[in-house]
């Protein structure tokens, strides 16, 4: 096995750049971290290019990295400090190609889909990703201005619920109008006069959902070309509900 010592050999400082964004663009590549998170990515059939592990981590979990056909490196605490976006790295990474990026033109529109406006935080994301694969859903569409599938704090969160259903990119008023051309319903959230509790929504097998910004809320433009906004009825004193509650809930109460 190869090993690396050094934090300032050039693959380290290649790999250290995939925590941004324009280091995986030039790389085509991600970086994933912890063993749960690079092994939910090989049983998903991700295509993981290398495996870089402390010796103490190959310890740990030596057989099913020597099952690994790909290529595999031993490093030291120096270079997984380099490489890691924790304060104390676990020691064991993953190098991954980028996924090929799935056109709404190619995928059945007949599914159930969580659609993110601006969602900034992490954990925030984390969570109604993990809630949406636990609750059936079909996929998750990350809007422009939602945090970035690939931030390390991201990929952290999701705790591999990525590779259970498909994650896309792009203009949701693009994925808004072909989900309505499908007669899919789409539904916002938003406490307006003409929001209806999410209640008196019957479940159903087809329809999308999108959660707005934790701050600001859905946008007005995409508002505006929804099929209904909904609303959670809060019957305690509490000015608001969390955006990742708020999606947990609508989700399981609308899915199927």
């Amino acid at each position: 096995m190869e090993k690396i010592v050094s934090a300032k050999n050039e693959r380290v400082k290649k790999w250290s750049k995939l925590k941004t964004k324009k280091g995986r663009l030039n790389s085509n590549q991600y970086i994933l971290e912890s063993w749960h998170l690079v092994s939910e990515a090989i049983n998903a059939d991700q295509n993981v290019e290398v495996v870089l592990t402390t010796n103490k981590q190959y310890e740990l979990h030596q057989n099913e990295i020597d099952a690994f056909d790909g290529e595999v490196i031993e490093i030291t605490d120096d270079v997984s400090k380099a490489l890691g976006s924790t304060s104390t790295p676990q020691g064991i990474f993953g190098i991954v190609e980028l996924p090929k990026e799935d056109h709404f033109d190619s995928l059945d529109m007949n599914g159930s889909w969580l659609l993110l406006d601006q969602i900034q935080d992490p954990g925030n994301i984390g969570t109604m990703v993990r809630t949406a694969d636990a609750a059936g859903f079909d996929g998750v569409i990350f809007g422009e201005g939602t945090s970035s599938q690939f931030n390390p704090k991201v990929l952290r969160s999701m705790q591999g619920s990525q590779f259970h259903l498909k994650l896309l990119e792009g203009d949701l008023l693009d994925w808004i109008g072909k989900f309505k051309e499908n007669n899919v319903p789409v539904y916002g959230t938003e406490l307006n006069p003409q929001a209806v509790s999410y209640d008196q929504i019957e479940k159903q097998d087809a329809f999308a959902l999108v959660m707005g910004n934790e701050g600001n809320g859905m946008q007005d433009k995409i508002l505006d070309q929804t099929t209904k906004n909904l609303y959670i009825p809060i019957k305690g004193k509490a000015e608001s509900l969390n955006v990742a509650i708020a999606a947990g809930i609508a989700m399981f109460h609308l899915k199927k």
